[in-house]
């Protein structure tokens, strides 16, 4: 019901529900960043807790809004034998890997993006100049670390299948309210003023999804046949942050056990919006 109520709501152009989808999840994101404003010192039991659920329904969601979609639109061809029925996971793992490998890059090719997201140095990165912290830096990391899911909502309603896009529009936006949280606090731990920069840095950072939601639609809707390597390049995008940014930050500060209960919870949370939806 909710499906129909979307189409009814958007209309059925991919394109144009995957811009609605980037509003959504912006003003979640947004939500979360004006937070700081009214919770203004969350304790880090709180934060990891917070982003642990995050990382729980984000990982969910890469399964079942992206990976196993993807596998389902491929189908193994053999000359002269009709369909046979088989599917091939491929093109998705491919485009898997490769979202793992752009976010990689990306890591490298924007210096100190750990330090500048979380405040906290990583294990294999110097800081070695306090400037490397400049406003423009810190955008473009924030930027780098957003892209993987305003691409995998844009993704989700450019495949066709409104209920996946809803899915993932829904999970992203449930798990940008705690990252927009936690991307003001650390601003202000880098020492930012809290009204004038933090909470727009944490706002900017949910901004830059819309387009890339856009993006995704057009290219899927435009180029079809790769599609399935759309959907998994953005699952593995996703997976990467989760495992490279998240999931090690709610773990490197003695909350362990919050943090990973937060994680079950997230995927339950998940898993029961999807078997919801696609009933």
């Amino acid at each position: 019901m909710f499906e129909e109520q979307f189409v009814d709501l958007v209309g059925t152009n991919p394109v144009v529900q995957a811009l609605v989808g980037g509003v959504v999840i912006a003003g979640l994101n947004m939500v979360g960043a004006l937070a700081v404003l009214v919770y203004r010192d969350p304790s880090e039991r709180v934060l990891d807790t917070a982003l642990g659920f995050a990382a729980g329904v984000m990982l969910a969601a890469s399964f079942t809004s992206l990976i196993v979609p993807g596998i389902e639109l491929t189908e193994v061809v053999v000359p002269g034998v009709p369909a046979t029925g088989l599917l091939s996971p491929v093109p998705v793992l491919a485009g898997i890997l490769l979202g793992a490998a752009f976010l990689d890059q990306a890591d490298h090719w924007v210096p100190h993006v750990h330090v500048l997201i979380t405040g906290r140095a990583r294990t294999d990165q110097t800081v070695t100049d306090a400037k490397v912290a400049s406003v423009i830096l810190f955008i473009v990391a924030i930027t780098i670390h957003n892209m993987p899911e305003g691409l995998a909502v844009g993704v989700g309603f450019g495949s066709g299948n409104v209920a996946n896009g809803i899915a993932l529009m829904l999970a992203i936006g449930i798990q940008n309210i705690p990252e927009g949280l936690a991307v003001s606090i650390a601003a202000i731990n880098a020492g930012f003023e809290r009204t004038s920069y933090a909470v727009l840095t944490g706002i900017r950072s949910g901004l830059v999804e819309i387009p890339l939601t856009v993006f995704g639609a057009l290219a899927v809707v435009v180029v079809e046949p790769l599609l399935p390597y759309a959907m998994g390049f953005a699952a593995g995008a996703m997976l990467f942050v989760i495992s490279d940014e998240i999931l090690p930050e709610t773990h490197s500060r003695g909350h362990e056990r919050e943090a990973t209960l937060g994680t079950m919870v997230g995927v339950v949370v998940m898993l029961y919006l999807d078997v919801a939806l696609a009933a």
